[in-house]
């Protein structure tokens, strides 16, 4: 590429109002049938499948992609086909594009936030990956932009779109397991020893490293300081906490109804990997605690990250919500698995038995608290599995296309639902509708803060109050700082000059 310009459904249905049709600032209005002009920012592993995906949509027009790397750019092109699609260096000439309504964030995760705060100003709406935002406040920046510009921002954490997940909130919402006071997910692979080390050198041809960084700290050039490896580093991301983790931590908010935690603690850090340039942890254990309703106690939330070892069967569930009757396992699909009813005094220790003055044991039998999911075949996790799958959506466990077992995890999941394609296609028809997006930009900013609140706490190594409700930590003024993005920077500034001053011309920091 030599040149700019280079060829080649919801539940708040008010959500905008009447007066806010389009967050164009041209006075564009979309009909029911009209085409939506789609540039995007990014052309990477996700980024690629994104226009895979919208090629397939008959309303849409691909009008532009942009990339930091120029022969991306160009493949790009190549790969969107339609011969019209004008490629882009520089993202700030992509925005002035007025045939682009919709801009499709890809990026390195530490452009997430500022590349779709400054769409929204543009006047276009935003269909931005996850991980949301690299620390907590850029998230607020772009729930301000959004509502300031009356733009419709869906975030990526797609996977809630499945049938299965909306189902297994049917089971929850009906009380089914009793109490739920708990729930665990772990991410467990063994990549021993590591991606390797790459040296300090000069950029590819190609490849503006300047415009890559951003709004990020100036480091030196590595080749894993680019592409995909970012996220293995701070500066541009969280680890597998904000990747992975932003997945599976938004399908149990949303589950469980969570407004966001209420104490966090987190440890771990580089304990394998020795061989390795990367900084975000191989080994990390959370904890967070989420409040009830009225004050009362609500549940706690467990994930161990293993970066060098994959261990025993059973080691990685998917989401698994223990509560008082059953347990249920979440992984597109659902199963659930009966508790047992006891007599506590039945469940004592008996050795030589009590003394006299001790319990006397009842001896009452022992019966599932949930029949019709007890007896499982297959162990432990098996039973009732796939019940209460959406109308269409085959139960896990049964035999038909789109389920799967894996024999690693130890259960059955349904890969028949698209969730990617489900979230985009609600995106675009909430361009035109104007109502709210099933995972809308409150939704992923609320993820972020949850998974950042676990990564801060690690680098801190201390446990961090948070109010939900106030969005601020809680008597900490270092955790604070970090929330704020400045504890990355190393100055008074979130970001590196000249982002900073544009982030402050938009949003009110």
């Amino acid at each position: 590429m030599t040149k700019e310009g280079l060829s080649s459904g919801t539940t708040r249905r008010t959500f905008l109002g009447a007066a806010a049709l389009t967050a164009a600032s041209y006075n564009r209005v979309l009909g029911a049938n009209d085409r939506i002009g789609i540039g995007q920012v990014g052309f990477g592993l996700i980024g690629k499948q994104h226009i895979a995906d919208f090629k397939t949509q008959k309303d849409v027009d691909i009008v532009a992609l942009c990339d930091a790397y120029a022969p991306r750019v160009e493949q790009g092109l190549q790969y969107i086909g339609n011969g019209t699609a004008k490629g882009y260096s520089d993202f700030r000439k992509m925005y002035e594009n007025k045939d682009i309504q919709g801009v499709v964030v890809a990026t390195p995760d530490h452009w997430h936030a500022l590349l779709t705060i400054m769409a929204c100003a543009a006047g276009k709406d935003v269909y931005v990956e996850k991980p949301m935002t690299v620390f907590i406040d850029e998230g607020k920046w772009m729930v301000q932009a959004a509502r300031a510009h009356k733009s419709i921002v869906t975030v990526g954490t797609q996977r809630r779109q499945g049938a299965g997940v909306k189902a297994a909130k049917q089971v929850i919402l009906a009380g089914t397991l009793g109490k739920i006071h708990n729930v665990r997910i772990a991410f467990c692979r063994n990549i021993y020893p590591g991606f390797g080390k790459t040296p300090v050198t000069d950029p590819p041809p190609g490849f503006d490293y300047d415009m890559w960084l951003g709004p990020a700290p100036k480091k030196p050039y590595q080749a894993h300081r680019g592409l995909y490896h970012f996220r293995w580093f701070w500066d541009y991301s969280g680890g597998q906490m904000t990747n992975l983790g932003a997945h599976m931590i938004d399908q149990i908010l949303w589950l469980m109804d969570a407004k966001g935690p209420t104490n966090v603690m987190s440890v771990g850090g580089r304990y394998a990997l020795d061989d390795d340039d990367g900084e975000t942890p191989d080994l990390q254990d959370a904890i967070w605690e989420f409040p009830g309703k009225n004050g009362g106690p609500g549940f706690t939330m467990e994930c161990s990250i293993r970066e060098a070892s994959v261990g025993p069967q059973g080691l990685n569930p998917a989401q698994l919500y223990l509560g008082t009757k059953g347990y249920m396992n979440v992984s597109g699909n659902y199963s659930i698995t009966s508790e047992t009813k006891v007599n506590a005094i039945d469940d004592i220790p008996r050795f030589q038995g009590h003394p006299i003055g001790g319990p006397v044991y009842p001896n009452v039998p022992r019966t599932p608290w949930l029949p019709e999911y007890a007896g499982a075949a297959t162990g432990r996790g098996g039973g009732g599995a796939g019940r209460g799958a959406a109308a269409g959506a085959p139960a896990a466990g049964a035999a038909g296309a789109g389920v799967a077992t894996d024999a690693r995890y130890g259960l059955t999941a349904s890969g028949a639902d698209p969730t990617m394609v489900l979230n985009e296609r609600d995106w675009l028809d909430c361009i035109k509708s104007r109502n709210r997006p099933f995972c809308e930009v409150e939704d992923g900013h609320k993820v972020a803060t949850t998974c950042n609140l676990a990564n801060m706490s690690l680098i801190l190594g201390r446990a961090i109050k948070w109010d939900p409700d106030k969005q601020e930590v809680v008597g900490d003024k270092e955790a604070t700082a970090m929330a704020a993005g400045l504890r990355r920077s190393g100055t008074s500034r979130a970001y590196r000059a000249p982002w900073d001053a544009v982030l402050r011309s938009i949003v009110k920091v």
